[in-house]
């Protein structure tokens, strides 16, 4: 689906609305692919908002992972892993592990791809693929 940037504050909802409750067993994973300027952390910035995040949401390209709380009945916190510096190679050095381990946790990383193979991301679990299209229009393909 192409949507305009300024429509993505509503794909968020619509995305967040759509999430299935908790399975008890670990954390709702979603991975976020697509080049540099195309969106991803702009979506986690919108997802934040629809959580109730009242922390200010920026890219953890330097510091790799952030976890705010939400006010969210379904998830208690919204993990932001910028995965961009790692490699498949290393070992999970971000405990992303730890984090998938609690059912209360929403985790969005961009750059799944790069994330360490001990990281072991979810084989179900989606990637929405963001592709410019232009300045204001983004394609998200699930």
């Amino acid at each position: 689906m192409e949507i305009s940037l300024a429509e993505l504050a509503d794909f968020a909802g619509t995305f967040v609305a759509a999430l299935p409750p908790s399975s008890g067993a670990h954390a709702h994973v979603v991975g976020l692919s697509g080049e540099l300027g195309a969106g991803k952390t702009t979506f986690v910035q919108a997802v934040a908002k629809v959580l109730g995040v009242k922390e200010s949401v920026t890219s953890p390209t330097f510091v790799i992972l952030q976890r705010y709380k939400t006010a969210h009945p379904l998830f208690t916190n919204l993990v932001h892993i910028d995965a961009y510096r790692l490699s498949p190679k290393e070992k999970d050095t971000v405990g992303f592990c730890g984090y998938v381990k609690n059912p209360n946790n929403l985790i969005l990383v961009e750059w799944p791809e790069n994330l360490p193979r001990a990281a072991d991301f979810p084989a179900d679990a989606p990637i929405l693929k963001f592709e410019t299209m232009n300045e204001t229009v983004r394609k998200i393909t699930i």
